[in-house]
């Protein structure tokens, strides 16, 4: 799995670098192409962080990193360090009171803020006052616009920055004006690099699977938990937020989402975008396989005279191709999670009602009907609607897979 990232640098008067941004980019086309620009900023900060390395990309120099509302009410950029990290806030985030007491928070961390395409409004003013940094756009404003900010923010204390210069004219009429950080075409494009994604996050995703089987799971601790791993914060929002939950109100924050799901359901969920999450570098039908066999063995719940353990049954055909997706023995990764023993036992092969249900599952996606009629009367259910409770478990998967 290659993940990518554009940065360009933002010069001083001296011509030396000040700083990069780093830019969300998909491929090695040099342009932006994201859906969700929440997405892009996390998967920025993520990847800035935990894959490529700040200073190695930057060289030491300061990174300009493009906030949404998500990011900074969300308190994202906290993961990187204050030093180095420039919160830069884009253009169509309205400073609402959460906005502004959320810039106010990372001001007091010791983070530099800047404001990008700056364009003056009224009510920017509370924003202006934590502001260190102004970007101009100098496509887009007219000069008289631009030598108007700049006697405004100077005064104030404000860096000025040109951005978009393309010209050794333009370059010089911003100095004119007292602009002291440029950046633009006129000095480098972008210039994007790549890295294959090590998959270490997988270890991440492992403890958070550790912490949601245990005994006594704290909401508050498991939270937490979550938020240090972008990405999932990111799909468990947007999962509960789906049609597969049908919520009367917008859930907008990890706590408020667990809460709201139950421990049971808890950990049906979470272990299902665990799993989706530590299978990016496998092929994309094990994952639906591992949401078919959930789904599944589920239904058969109450057919198998096993009431109350459909969260379990869950589970187990979720779990059953994790040793795949780990490339690790079943029985090393459950060392390192705690679920119900007979789920356990039937992962690990040994004879019993589990082992008989995922048996079943597997006979069917083999097409072996013999096997399926054999194994339907060992567990006493009919076998008639299997077929029915396996294609609902396709279409189920495949509509999850794509949330």
């Amino acid at each position: 799995m290659e993940q990518f990232i554009a940065r360009q640098p933002i010069f001083d008067q001296n011509g030396k670098v000040y700083a990069y941004e780093l830019l969300f980019r998909s491929g090695l086309h040099n342009y932006f192409d994201a859906d969700d620009q929440d997405q892009a900023a996390a998967n920025v900060i993520a990847n800035s962080s935990l894959l490529f390395g700040l200073n190695e990309m930057s060289g030491g120099a300061k990174v300009f990193i493009n906030c949404t509302r998500k990011v900074l009410v969300e308190d994202f950029m906290t993961v990187l360090p204050r030093q180095q990290a420039v919160v830069e806030v884009l253009e169509h985030v309205i400073p609402d009171d959460d906005v502004i007491e959320a810039c106010r928070r990372l001001k007091k961390q010791g983070y530099i803020l800047a404001l990008d395409d700056f364009v003056y409004h009224d009510n920017y003013e509370p924003l202006l006052d934590l502001a260190d940094i102004i970007k101009v756009d100098f496509l887009e404003s007219p000069p008289e616009e631009q030598a108007r900010l700049a006697k405004m923010m100077i005064p104030r204390g404000i860096r000025m920055l040109a951005e978009k210069v393309e010209t050794h004219e333009v370059y010089e009429e911003a100095k004119k004006m007292g602009y002291q950080l440029f950046q633009g075409y006129f000095f480098a494009k972008p210039v994007v690099i790549s890295r294959k994604d090590i998959p270490t996050n997988k270890v991440q995703y492992l403890r958070i699977l550790k912490d949601i089987h245990t005994d006594d799971v704290e909401f508050k601790k498991l939270a937490e938990t979550i938020q240090s791993e972008v990405s999932l914060s990111y799909k468990l929002l947007k999962l509960i937020n789906s049609a597969a939950f049908a919520l009367r109100h917008k859930v907008t924050n990890i706590l408020q989402a667990l809460s709201l799901l139950g421990i049971r359901e808890i950990r049906s969920w979470i272990s299902l975008l665990s799993i989706s999450a530590m299978a990016d570098d496998k092929p994309a039908e094990l994952v639906v396989s591992s949401l078919v066999r959930a789904k599944f063995c589920e239904q058969l719940a109450n057919p198998c005279g096993l009431p109350g353990r459909n969260s379990d049954m869950f589970l187990m055909g979720l779990f059953s191709l994790l040793d795949v997706i780990m490339s690790r023995p079943i029985e090393e990764i459950l060392q390192e999670i705690t679920i119900e023993e007979d789920i356990q036992q039937a992962l690990t092969g040994e004879p019993g009602t589990m082992c008989t249900i995922l048996e079943m599952i597997v006979a069917i996606e083999k097409a072996d009907w013999d096997l399926v009629s054999s194994l339907s009367e060992q567990l006493d259910i009919d076998e008639q609607p299997l077929n029915q409770a396996y294609m609902d478990a396709i279409k189920w998967a495949h509509e999850i897979y794509n949330i």
